[in-house]
This record gives C-alpha cells, sequence and structure tokens, in this order.
C-alpha cells in the first residue's frame, strides 16, 4: 500500500486531531508543520498531495509504539528507508499489542478469514522457508477491521450482498397420450369351400364323398 494512504487510514481509524499527528510524525530533530500534514493526507487523486517517504511512515509508526507502550530503554533503532506491507503489518500488532487470536478477530470484522498458520507467515523473516509477501488486500482488510471497532458509526453500509432465491423447478404437465395406430389384423385363410372366396386360378374343389347308402342305388 502507498505510505500516504497508510498514514490517512490509520488518522482516521484512531481520530487523530492535527496536535496528535504532528508529535508523531517529529522527530527530536526535526518538527513538521501543519501545512505539511495536510499535503501528506491529501486524497491520491489532488494535484497538492505530497508523497510521504518509508522513512517517514516509519518514524509515524515507531513514535504510535512508543505513545502506547512508552518509551524503551537504549538507543532508538534506526529507521527504515524502505518499508513493505509485513513491517507496516508487524509495526501495527507491536503497538495494539496484539496477539494471534486478536488479529484473527480483527481481519474477520472485515469478512476476511483466514488461519493462524497463514497469518505468522507475514510476521517472519524474509528468507524464512515460511515467509510470505503480505499483500494490499491483507494489510487494508486488518485496516478496515481497526476501522469498523473503533469508527463503527463511519462504516458505510454496504450493498453487496444480495439475498437469491433458488428458482422451484416447474412441475411438468403430463403429455397427452397420442392414440397408437391400430396394426392391420392379418386375414385369416378362407377355409376350404367358402363361397365367398374366389378360388385360385387352376384350383379345383376337392370333391365331397358320396354319402348316398346303398339302398338308394
Amino acid at each position: 500500500m502507498k505510505s500516504n494512504d497508510i498514514l490517512r487510514r490509520v488518522r482516521f481509524i484512531f481520530n487523530f486531531d492535527d496536535s496528535k499527528m504532528i508529535a508523531l510524525m517529529s522527530s527530536a530533530d526535526e518538527k513538521v508543520t501543519r501545512a505539511q500534514i495536510s499535503n501528506w493526507l491529501k486524497r491520491d487523486d489532488d494535484p497538492e498531495q505530497v508523497a510521504l517517504t518509508d522513512s517517514q511512515l516509519a518514524l509515524f509508526l515507531n513514535n504510535f509504539i512508543e505513545s502506547k507502550r512508552g518509551k524503551r530503554e537504549g538507543p532508538k533503532p534506526p529507521l527504515e528507508k524502505r518499508l513493505n506491507n509485513n513491517q507496516v503489518f508487524m509495526k501495527m500488532k507491536i503497538a495494539l499489542s496484539l496477539q494471534a487470536e486478536d488479529v484473527l478477530d480483527i481481519l474477520a470484522k472485515a469478512n476476511f478469514k483466514m488461519s493462524k498458520h497463514e497469518l505468522s507467515a507475514f510476521f517472519r523473516k524474509p528468507g524464512h522457508k515460511h515467509y510470505r509477501e503480505c499483500k494490499d488486500q491483507i494489510l487494508r482488510n486488518f485496516l478496515h477491521g481497526l476501522q469498523v471497532i473503533h469508527r463503527p458509526d463511519k462504516i458505510a453500509p454496504s450493498n453487496s450482498t444480495v439475498k437469491t432465491t433458488a428458482k422451484k423447478p416447474s412441475a411438468k404437465k403430463p403429455s397427452a397420450k397420442k392414440p397408437s395406430a391400430k396394426k392391420p389384423s392379418a386375414a385369416k385363410p378362407a377355409s376350404e369351400g367358402s363361397s365367398n372366396v374366389a378360388p385360385p386360378a387352376g384350383y379345383q374343389w376337392k370333391k365331397k364323398p358320396d354319402t348316398k347308402s346303398d339302398t338308394d342305388k
């Protein structure tokens, strides 16, 4: 994420006024002005926005840690010249004294879920076999979860959830049965001697046996 975007989001989440921002952005050697703060907090599409360097963001986050947890004894660690999402995530975790379960709960507030094992990969040292780069989406969801907790009155209602109802399958109408065509019945063979059927050509009827008795002869 861009340093200006992170600064703008953290300021909004904790509702820091200009005096608090000046204190967090100033070092022992240099004190920033209200005009500088205003230019850093301008939107990305504003031509008057001044880019915030990684070292300036590191100073802000280190001072934020001290304001939350108190100053550490000994010399201050040197400011990082390059700051990535993993380091920003770690500094926010330290400042707010968060355990892994707390971070997962904050991510859940933004409707983002991940396992404890996946989360631990973001806080390992680069070069470790389980180290994983923290993408903008992860850090953005973490900051959004903090906003839900600390500024719930400033959360815009989400219109992304759309209720859908499953369509009931339409009942199929019983199809009308078509009348089956009757097969022509096979003609029965005519019995011999029937007068209704003409005999085939060349056919001769068999003579009936003579039934006269001997007395008639």
